[in-house]
């Protein structure tokens, strides 16, 4: 799976890492509860559900880069004022967002939320 290594989340889009010669750059996050420190899963039932149909998606050598953002324990996920919901406008999970450089700035182009990402097809077409 092409997963962006050592990933650190910036403070905005706008700072997401793009190679500067590759015009058609593609970054893919997705937005994801922490491990439950119990059960050793992702303690959001869509998350767990969603997950292989992620992996499948971003496998092989020609697919395109994921960054995994995990949101932390539900406490923290479901307060209002929360990086991913105040800065990144993610306000529900599994949110897998596609961002690119258009007119030199990096913007997001697309987004599947939760029962979306279940959709092969749908999501077959989203990360093309």
């Amino acid at each position: 799976m092409p997963f962006v290594p050592d990933f650190t989340l910036p403070s905005s889009a706008k700072l997401l890492g793009f190679p500067d010669n590759d015009a058609d750059a593609k970054l893919f996050l997705v937005f994801v509860s922490s491990e439950d420190p119990v059960t050793r899963q992702a303690w959001c039932p869509d998350v767990r559900a969603a997950w292989p149909k992620i992996q499948a998606a971003f496998s092989g050598a020609e697919a395109p880069r994921l960054a995994v953002v995990e949101v932390g324990q539900k406490p923290e996920w479901k307060d209002p004022q929360n990086v991913y919901r105040a800065n990144w406008g993610i306000n529900c999970i599994p949110a897998l967002v596609r961002y690119q450089r258009v007119s030199g700035e990096v913007v997001e182009t697309g987004k599947l939320v939760e029962g979306e990402i279940l959709d092969q097809e749908r999501l077959a077409k989203f990360i093309e």
